[in-house]
Order: C-alpha cells, then sequence, then structure tokens
C-alpha cells in the first residue's frame, strides 16, 4: 500500500477538524457509568503502564474515556485509519501507524519504546480489516516484550446507531447511556508463540465476559 499522498492527508485533517467537534458534544450528552477504572490507575501506580485492549467496533468510547491521558494508540496507515489517528490525535493522545498489512513490527518497536518511557498504549485487536472480534497478535506481542499487562476494555450502549461496516461500529445516540467494564490486567509470560496463542485466547475470553457485564450494568437501576 502506498503512502498517503497529499490530498488525502489533507482530507484526514478536515474529516478531524469536523467529526472531533460533533463527537465532543455527542460524548458530553451521554451518561456514562464506569467499573474497573482502578486497574488502569493501579497499573499506572505500578510503573507499568498499560496496554488497553478493545474491539475495533468500540473506538469511540474507548476514545473519549481515555482522551488526554497520553496514550499511545495503533492506527492502521490506509486512508480510514488516518482520519481515525486525527480525531485521536484531537483528544489528546498520540497515533503510532502501522498493522499487520504494512508497517506493522516498525509501530509495534516504536510503541515498546512508548511503554518504557511511562505511556499506555491501546489497540483495537481486531483491526484493521479484522476478522471481527478475532484479536490479532500485536498486542499480545507487545505485553510480553516490555513486561506490561494487557487491559481489556469494552463499551455497550443503551441507544445507537450500527455502522455497516465489517466491525459493526456502535455510535452512541444523543443522551443515551454507556457503560463501560475494565477488567483485570493479563500478564503476558513470553513472546513464544504458544504463550502469545494463550494470550490471545485469554483475551477473547475476558471481553467476553466484559461485554456481559457490560450489559447487565445497562440493565441495572441507579
Amino acid at each position: 500500500m502506498p503512502p498517503l499522498s497529499r490530498s488525502q492527508r489533507v482530507k484526514t485533517q478536515l474529516i478531524a477538524a469536523t467529526a472531533y467537534p460533533a463527537i465532543a458534544g455527542l460524548c458530553r450528552s451521554i451518561t456514562w457509568k464506569i467499573d474497573g477504572a482502578h486497574h488502569y490507575d493501579d497499573m499506572l501506580k505500578s510503573g507499568r503502564p498499560p496496554i488497553i485492549a478493545f474491539w475495533h467496533g468500540r473506538i469511540l468510547p474507548a476514545a473519549w474515556f481515555f482522551r488526554r491521558r497520553g496514550v499511545v494508540a495503533l492506527t492502521s496507515a490506509n486512508f480510514d485509519g488516518q482520519w481515525i489517528a486525527r480525531i485521536i490525535e484531537r483528544f489528546g493522545n498520540r497515533t503510532v501507524a502501522g498493522s499487520s498489512s504494512r508497517g506493522g513490527m516498525r509501530a509495534l518497536i516504536e510503541l515498546k519504546r512508548e511503554v518504557a518511557r511511562g505511556r499506555p498504549a491501546a489497540f483495537a485487536l481486531d483491526g484493521p480489516r479484522g476478522p471481527a472480534r478475532v484479536a490479532q497478535a500485536g498486542a499480545v506481542w507487545l505485553a510480553a516484550a516490555t513486561g506490561s499487562a494487557l487491559l481489556p476494555f469494552h463499551a455497550e450502549t443503551s441507544s445507537h446507531w450500527t455502522a455497516r461496516s465489517w466491525d459493526r461500529t456502535q455510535i452512541p445516540k444523543p443522551f443515551s447511556r454507556v457503560t463501560i467494564a475494565i477488567g483485570e490486567p493479563i500478564p503476558i509470560a513470553s513472546t513464544e508463540p504458544a504463550a502469545i496463542a494463550r494470550g490471545r485466547a485469554d483475551l477473547e475470553a475476558a471481553l467476553a465476559r466484559l461485554e456481559q457485564h457490560a450489559r447487565a450494568m445497562l440493565g441495572e437501576r441507579r
């Protein structure tokens, strides 16, 4: 895949400039309920910044919840990935471009350096093209290579639009309720293939549990 052209780069900035205020206004209208935020705080206090892991279809609530926290997010180097990156940056975080199909190892090495500097990393696990809800190996490898643990994150929405995309992205409707469930950290013992495979399976199982928990939270009375 060739680099983005100058006109494409300009378009990513224009999209972000238009979308950012709309997303920020939408998110301010939402009622948020969080469970498990202490896991994130505890990891930062321990000196081992988390590697935040969520499904691609939950990018919007992840971008809002982790805004202005110094997170470095992995985004795709393609056009869609780069306008998403510009929005993430407007939310006060940083991005590194790369994916399983382009620049992946270079991006992981850069993220490894960032984690070593004490900055959290973030991954949409099944991006950039799926299969949906199948964890790719990058986040798991990074956890093993840095000694930081994976931090699974999931969000559910009481009322939303669903995009006609491979990831079925949820876009919360104004004044809806969003529940966020953050799970216990998942350490990865080594970068050996067997450990990476176990880590991917553990992460998928943890996210499935968090999905059920977040849905149950929507039904709880205040």
